[in-house]
Formats: structure tokens, sequence, C-alpha cells
């Protein structure tokens, strides 16, 4: 296993970086084990409701920057950008997509699945009341950002920089990815966007709250 001041150096490593050095690519190699944390992110009852589209096309970065405030620096200078897509009605019980995954993915027994159908209804239902198109994108953009979150970490652990971007008129860049092709006719959103490379940049010093301030015991 890693040793643990390895994992908090990699933390105090990473940070928002704003700008990339665009002679800098991240290796094949390196960027695919990036995309690997992502996939092996953990998501509510296992259905993975995400997409990682990369972006390597700068006339797609450049409609995204046109409607993208926060990402000015990053988008032309990333050696990789990837928009986190969310499922939206995909996610509802006895959809087609979460029918598939159970039986095709996940391969559990009838059984299994028998149970799923009588307790995945009352999650959304009563537990968590996804009883909305919104409230159902949101479910699905909350799991995503695990996916970021442990791609970001992972880049660190490897040298690599990142920032993760939210600065970003939805609706707009959701038109931008649709005309592309990429949202599946409404199928998909999007949840947040993050970018890669290496900084050119001093790191800013990193101001946090005290652990005491953040923590409580009960």
């Amino acid at each position: 296993m890693i040793d643990k001041q390895a994992i908090l150096d990699a933390f105090h490593f990473r940070h928002a970086c704003k700008t990339f050095d665009p002679a800098r690519k991240i290796p094949d190699e390196d960027f695919r084990m990036i995309l690997e944390c992502g996939r092996l992110s953990p998501s509510s009852f296992g259905f993975e409701p995400w997409r990682f589209v990369v972006a390597q096309e700068m006339a797609l970065r450049e409609k995204l920057r046109a409607v993208s405030w926060g990402a000015q620096g990053q988008f032309p200078t990333a050696s990789h950008v990837i928009a986190i897509l969310a499922r939206k009605d995909d996610m509802l019980p006895g959809s087609d997509y979460t029918e598939h995954f159970m039986r095709d993915v996940q391969k559990m027994s009838e059984e299994g699945i028998a149970r799923r159908h009588k307790f995945y209804p009352q999650f959304h239902q009563t537990d968590f009341r996804l009883d909305t198109p919104r409230a159902r994108f949101d479910w699905s953009c909350h799991q995503a950002y695990i996916a970021l979150a442990n791609m970001m970490t992972g880049a660190a652990l490897i040298g690599v920089d990142s920032c993760p971007i939210e600065g970003f008129n939805r609706e707009d860049a959701e038109k931008v990815l649709d005309d592309a092709g990429l949202l599946e006719h409404g199928r998909f959103g999007l949840a947040v966007m993050v970018a890669f490379g290496y900084r050119v940049n001093p790191q800013p010093v990193k101001t946090r709250q005290a652990l005491d301030e953040v923590v409580r015991w009960a």
C-alpha cells in the first residue's frame, strides 16, 4: 500500500491550477490511469450514472470556453479536458438502463434483482424523494463528483495538475455538448468539467480551516 505521507503530499500538491503548460502533454498511460480512477469510483447502488467526455478537439473546447467564465485560462492550455456528464431519467426504477445494469453489468441473481425492485423505488419515493427530474439529475451529479475527486487525487499522486470547473452557464454548455451529439437527446446533463495538465506558475499557499474546526465527534 502507498505510504500515508505520500497521500497527504499529493493532497498538498493538488490545487486548482488556472494555467497549464501547453507544451506538455500527459502520457497516454498516465491519463488512462486517471480515467480508471473515475471508472472505479463508487456510486449509489453501483449504477455508475456518469459518462466522461474527453474534449480534445480545440474547436469544441473553444465553444465551451465561450460559455465558461471559469475556464478561460484552463481550456486553451490544458493537456486534457473532461466534461463529466450525469444521467437523468435513466436512473428511475424500472428504467431500461437500471434493468440492463443489474443483469448485464452487475450480474445480479433474479432473487437479488427482485429484492432491489422492492427497496430501490422506496429509496426514490421516500428516502431521498427523487420525485422530480431535477432531483434525479442532482442525485446523479452528486455521484459524478465522487468520480471527479478520485480522478483529481489520482492525478496528484502521479504529479499531474488539475482544476475542477463549475464556472459555466449550464444551459449554454449543454447546448454546445448537445450540438456535438454528446448528450444523447437529453439522457445526460453536464455535472462538472475538469482540466488536467502541468502547472507553469508556482502553487499558491494552500489555506484550509484547522481540523478541529471541521470535525465533530459524536
